[in-house]
C-alpha cells in the first residue's frame, strides 16, 4: 500500500506540472488517470485484503471395501463418480490402506508383507486409485486418499504374521483386539521407529506417485487406550521417567496423554515429510470427537489442530438423537477448529443391516450448515443402495440439500 501510494503521489506531481505548461486538455487527462488510479489504490486492496473470505463447503464421501462393491469394477466405480458430481458433491475419500494391505500398486507394502496389493481378484491387474483420480479430477472432484486402517491389522494378516515385535500389546501381554465382536484385529506400535518408517513410506509413496489433494487419517492413527505395555513403550518411558514403570491404570491421564503426545510427535515428523513432498497436499483428519479420540484413542486432535499439523478436520459424529448430535456439534474445541481450518461434520448415512432415514441424514445436514460447517457422509453404498427408500428418492433429496452450496476449488 505504501509503495502504490508513493508511485501514485510521484505520478501526480509529474501531471500537476506538465498540466500547467501545456493548458486545460492535459489538465482534464489527469483528473481522468488521477480518478482510476484512486479506485485501483484504494478500492481494489479493501476488497482483497479486508473483506472474510468465505470457505469452500466440504462436500464428501467416503468409499471403502468393506461392505460395499463399489472400488472392484471399472464401470461402478465410473457410474459412482459421475453420480456424485452430478449430485454437487465435491470430495471424495477412497481407502487405500484397510485389511492389512494396500489397494494401490505397492513396492513399500510389497518389500513390507509380500504383497504389492490386495488380493481381491477385482483389484488384480488394475490400479484403482489412478482410474478415480483421473475420472474424478475430469469431474472436478477433489480426491484425498483414506488411511482407513491406520496402526490397526487384522489379526492373520502377513502385516502381523512377519513383524510381530512391532505390535502393541496390553499388560496381560495380549495383543488381540475385537472389532465389533467380529474381527480379531492387532495394532501396530505408533511409537516404533519401524513401524513409523513403513506408514512414513506408504503416505509418500502416494502422495509422490499421484496427483492427489492431499492425504486423510482418522482415529486409526492412534490405539486403544488400554494397549501400550509393549517393551519399546515401556523402555521410552523408563527413559523419561527416571526408571519408572507405567502406570497401571491404563486410563490415568498423565499416561493417556504422554502416549497422545509421542503420536503427536510422529505427526509432526509426518507432516513435515508430506508437506516437503508436496507443499500443496491437504492432511486431513477423520477422528471422532474430542474427549473419546483422546481417551479411547489416544488421538489428541485438538493439539494437531493447534499446532499447524492438519489442514482440514471432519468429525465422525454417528448420532442418532439429534439432542447428542446439536451438543457434539457445540462442543468449544471443534468452533476453536472452525476458525483456523475447513471443518466438516461426518454424517451416518447407514450400515449394512442398519439403514438411516433420508429425514434423519436432512436434519443433521441443515444444522451443520447453520453452524458453518461442511458434511461428509459414512458411506457411499448407504447413500442410497443400502436402505429403505428408494434409490431414487434418496438420490433426488441429496440433490436437493446438496446443490445450494459453494464450490471448491481444484488445484
Amino acid at each position: 500500500m505504501n509503495k502504490i501510494s508513493k508511485t501514485f503521489n510521484n505520478f501526480a506531481d509529474s501531471l500537476v506540472i506538465y498540466s500547467q505548461r501545456y493548458g486545460k486538455i492535459s489538465w482534464l487527462i489527469f483528473l481522468i488517470i488521477f480518478a482510476c488510479i484512486m479506485t485501483i489504490t484504494f478500492n481494489y486492496p479493501a476488497q482483497s485484503t479486508n473483506q472474510p473470505q468465505e470457505k469452500p463447503e466440504i462436500r464428501g464421501v467416503w468409499l471403502t471395501n468393506i461392505d460395499s462393491e463399489v472400488l472392484f469394477k471399472p464401470e461402478t466405480l465410473k457410474d459412482a463418480l459421475d453420480r456424485l458430481a452430478d449430485l454437487n458433491f465435491n470430495t471424495i475419500y477412497p481407502t487405500v490402506w484397510n485389511w492389512g494391505y494396500t489397494l494401490y500398486p505397492s513396492r513399500v507394502a510389497e518389500k513390507v508383507t509380500g504383497r504389492a496389493i490386495d488380493p481381491h481378484e477385482s483389484l488384480k491387474n488394475r490400479d484403482f486409485l489412478e482410474e478415480i483420480i483421473s475420472q474424478g479430477h475430469r469431474k472436478k472432484l477433489r480426491i484425498i486418499p483414506w488411511f482407513e486402517f491406520g496402526f490397526m491389522a487384522p489379526a492373520d494378516s502377513e502385516l502381523a504374521k512377519r513383524h510381530p515385535d512391532w505390535l502393541t500389546q496390553r499388560q496381560d501381554k495380549s495383543v488381540i483386539w475385537w472389532e465389533g465382536k467380529v474381527h480379531q484385529r492387532v495394532w501396530l506400535n505408533p511409537l516404533h521407529p519401524q513401524v513409523q518408517n513403513f506408514i512414513t513410506d506408504l503416505v509418500s509413496e502416494i502422495i509422490t506417485n499421484y496427483d492427489i489433494e492431499g492425504i486423510q487419517f482418522d482415529d486409526h492413527f492412534g490405539y486403544p487406550a488400554d494397549f501400550g505395555y509393549d517393551e519399546t513403550t515401556i523402555k521410552l518411558y523408563q527413559r523419561e521417567h527416571s526408571g519408572q514403570l507405567p502406570p497401571q491404570d491404563y486410563q490415568d491421564k498423565a499416561w493417556i496423554q504422554w502416549r497422545a503426545d509421542k503420536i503427536t510427535d510422529y505427526m509432526n515428523t509426518l507432516a513435515q515429510t508430506i508437506k516437503k513432498q508436496q507443499p500443496t497436499a491437504i492432511i486431513s483428519l477423520s477422528p471422532n470427537p474430542y474427549t473419546f479420540s483422546l481417551e479411547s484413542y489416544l488421538l489428541d486432535w485438538q493439539k494437531w489442530q493447534q499446532k499447524n499439523l492438519i489442514d482440514e478436520l471432519i468429525i465422525q459424529v454417528y448420532r442418532t438423537d439429534m439432542n447428542a448430535f446439536d451438543w457434539e456439534l457445540s462442543q468449544p474445541e471443534l468452533q476453536q477448529a472452525r476458525e483456523s481450518i475447513p471443518v466438516a461434520i461426518g454424517i451416518l448415512s447407514g450400515l449394512k443391516g442398519r439403514p438411516i432415514p433420508m429425514v434423519n441424514i436432512t436434519q443433521q445436514v441443515e444444522k451443520s450448515r447453520q453452524e458453518n460447517f461442511g458434511v461428509s457422509f459414512f458411506f457411499y453404498e448407504t447413500l442410497w443402495n443400502m436402505s429403505n427408500e428408494s434409490p431414487s428418492y434418496r438420490r433426488r433429496i441429496f440433490r436437493e440439500i446438496l446443490q445450494s452450496a459453494n464450490p471448491v476449488v481444484i488445484r
